[in-house]
């Protein structure tokens, strides 16, 4: 452990402070990488009214996925802290699931809500379904993803036991 001038212990200094910031950051990049994918996928159901060329959808793509890794990493920290574990993927998967969805939720309800119809960055196309005025997609892209990163971390898990 680690202290300052004044005899306080630094923030990487308590023993599980490593570990905890390890499981964020790797939740939050494999969180990226599916949520990409999501982002491209669900890309034809939206309207975008500042992008004019491929540079500019590539930028608003690349924005909304780094925006759902934040809130990945944000929603995982804080199942982690009710959890009172950062392991949960793999000691406690559902219930920590269940958390990170409905945060996930909560929030995209929110920000799609502000960003379609307060601030117009973007709209929804004809062919998006919408739920009280709210995308689907997005609804169900806080469905599916926490619960997939789940099932990836814990098949890597059994993967690596399997080769010991």
């Amino acid at each position: 452990m680690t202290f300052d001038r004044f005899g306080r212990a630094g923030i990487g200094s308590h023993p599980h402070y490593w570990r905890i910031l390890r499981a964020v950051v790797r939740w939050a990049a494999l969180s990226l990488v599916l949520n990409l994918g999501w982002e491209v996928i669900q890309l034809p159901l939206y309207t975008i009214p500042t992008a004019q060329s491929m540079a500019q959808i590539v930028y608003v793509v690349a924005h909304c996925t780094a925006g759902d890794a934040m809130i990945a990493a944000i929603t995982f920290a804080i199942a982690s802290s009710v959890l009172r574990d950062s392991d949960w993927p793999l000691a406690d998967p559902w219930r920590g699931v269940a958390i990170v969805t409905l945060l996930g939720v909560a929030y995209t309800g929110y920000s799609e809500w502000r960003n379609v119809y307060q601030a117009g960055y973007w709209g929804y196309s004809s062919s998006m379904p919408l739920v009280f005025g709210v995308g689907l997609a997005p609804l169900l892209q806080w469905i599916f993803i926490p619960a997939a990163a789940v099932l990836i971390l814990r098949a890597q898990r059994t993967r690596l036991a399997n080769l010991n």
